[in-house]
């Protein structure tokens, strides 16, 4: 019998779960604001932003350029800079304040100035100087000003010293201007671009924040409707916090195993970024990193009390979280406590996982860290859920049984009512 009884729970538990997986994905599909979050924004938002960064590098950055010294050198590292991939000699300026002002308008993104006695301290062997000033508002045209002059300074450098050696075979000219030969290999990122930079954590984040958008506009939505704001309603089938849990869950993840596939898997080979990591190993990691965000998601939308909260909530973390992943700055030169704030955040491990994985080739057993941190988040946000939900059913319960007590009270004084009126 004791048996039975408990078989019976199960069952019921498990139909109740279905119950509410059914209840959930006809409340996304009704709702247009989940749907945005659930559905286009994560199929749209990275086809824009990977066409954007499509390119990689930006070529032909114009330039204006103050020459005081008007000589055949001052003229030389002019031409080599507008002859660069990089950088497009737009203008000469008469000084400073005209190039500000084509700066200031935005025509140029940078100024290169050579002061007037640019070659006539190269002729006496001493050190002379180009000034740079770049327009830092965009790290990619500053990158290509700033390494194409200093390209164009060093190779006029090598030439100064082989005149200056009076070396008598090219091969001594050779170890007078490169005495340790350097060859650059590129790994990972042979473009040097900043979409196979930026991308794949990119697309880790959107993952997360669109899963934590919806789940708490869908919370936000049920708190309106209901009379007394509760997230859950008082039914039968939302008597048990795992049912609920796991109920919300299924729908969730139905809709976010081929959103995640899509995003992992199929963005990157769309724009030609580096893609790495065996179908396998992905799969691997994107499980974990997915029952982390749904069950992270749940537990952050019992703070939402209206829809538009949650858009203050979520959308303002999105750039923190980026950085705090490790991705645009350093993980080891972050400081101890912020180190540990972004351990509560699956984006952080799931974005330094899938970088590892899909863009250095790394293996599972290599981001074994990571790996087992997923699964540890995705555990104690699905206890910390049911705890969550649970207290919803204590409220939930305890405003029905004060609304049957109203119901109760009134009745018995329409009763009263009606008998003095009797007697009367």
């Amino acid at each position: 019998m004791r048996e039975d009884g408990i078989i019976n729970k199960i069952r019921g538990g498990v139909v109740d779960a279905c119950r509410i997986w059914a209840e959930e994905m006809r409340q996304t599909v009704r709702d247009e604001g989940v749907l945005i979050f659930f559905i286009l924004v994560p199929l749209l938002y990275p086809l824009l932003y990977s066409w954007i960064y499509n390119n990689e590098v930006v070529r032909d950055v114009p330039v204006v350029v103050v020459d005081n010294s008007r000589t055949a050198m001052s003229r030389e590292f002019v031409r080599h800079c507008d002859a660069s991939p990089d950088v497009r000699v737009l203008c000469y300026a008469s000084d400073m304040d005209e190039a500000r002002a084509l700066l200031s308008r935005q025509v140029v993104k940078g100024i290169y100035y050579l002061p007037s006695d640019f070659s006539t301290r190269l002729n006496r062997m001493e050190q002379t100087a180009v000034s740079v000033y770049c327009d830092m508002s965009l790290m990619l045209t500053y990158k290509a000003v700033y390494q194409t002059a200093m390209s164009v300074a060093l190779d006029m450098n090598s030439q100064l010293q082989v005149k200056v050696a009076g070396n008598t075979t090219d091969r001594e000219d050779l170890v007078t201007t490169s005495p340790m030969a350097v060859t650059p290999v590129p790994m990972f990122n042979p473009s040097g671009g900043y979409g196979s930079f930026i991308l794949p954590a990119v697309l880790m984040l959107i993952l997360q924040q669109t899963l934590v958008l919806g789940i708490g506009l869908s919370a936000g939505t049920a708190r309106e409707r209901n009379r007394y704001q509760d997230l859950i309603p008082f039914s039968r089938s939302y008597q048990g916090m795992f049912r609920i849990v796991m109920g919300k869950a299924m729908c969730y993840f139905m809709i976010y195993a081929v959103l995640g596939s899509y995003l992992s898997m199929i963005v990157p080979r769309l724009f030609h970024f580096v893609v790495l990591a065996e179908p396998s190993v992905l799969l691997a990691i994107m499980l974990p990193y997915i029952f982390a965000s749904i069950f992270f998601g749940m537990a952050v939308s019992c703070m939402v009390r209206y829809r538009e909260n949650v858009m203050l909530l979520v959308v303002f973390a999105s750039v923190p979280l980026l950085f705090l992943s490790g991705v645009s700055w350093p993980q080891s030169n972050m400081p101890w406590y912020w180190e540990c704030f972004s351990w509560l955040f699956p984006s952080t491990f799931g974005i330094r996982a899938y970088v590892r994985v899909n863009t250095l080739g790394a293996s599972l057993y290599d981001v074994a860290f990571e790996y087992r941190a997923l699964w540890v988040q995705a555990a104690a946000y699905f206890l910390l859920a049911c705890l969550v939900y649970r207290h919803q059913i204590i409220q939930s319960r305890r405003h029905a049984l004060d609304r049957l007590d109203y119901i109760r009270r009134r009745r018995e004084v329409k009763r009263r009512l009606r008998e003095r009126a009797a007697r009367k």
